[in-house]
């Protein structure tokens, strides 16, 4: 079964980039039978698309973020990252690593990320 998990640094200054890393266990990330993606979720607020990268390094991000978001892959480490530069305390949520295949079909538990001097 496949898991994943977020790593990150929970508060993030005004104007610094946002960094975080998901670690997928018991499935590669090279595989093309799926995109690698993060979601977030403001308080209060439904679910938020922000992106996905593929076994090809192609990455496809939500309209509203695409200038300030990045992600990669670490293949040897099976891991894949955010990077949301710039960021405000608009970008305070909780932020999920999944997995898209056909759906969503497996989420991370997500990490908490408050943006704050």
């Amino acid at each position: 079964q496949v898991l994943l998990q977020e790593s990150g640094p929970g508060l993030v200054k005004p104007s610094q980039t946002l960094s975080l890393t998901c670690t997928v266990s018991n499935g590669p990330i090279t595989t093309n039978a799926y995109y690698w993606a993060w979601i977030r979720q403001p308080p209060g607020k439904g679910l938020e698309w922000i992106g996905y990268i593929t076994n090809t390094d192609i990455t496809y991000f939500s309209p509203s973020l695409e200038s300030r978001t990045s992600i990669s892959r670490d293949t040897s480490n099976n891991q894949f990252s955010l990077h949301l530069s710039s960021v405000t305390p608009e970008d305070t949520a909780v932020y999920y690593c999944a997995r898209l295949g056909n759906q969503f079909d497996a989420w991370g538990q997500g990490t908490q990320i408050t943006v704050s001097s």
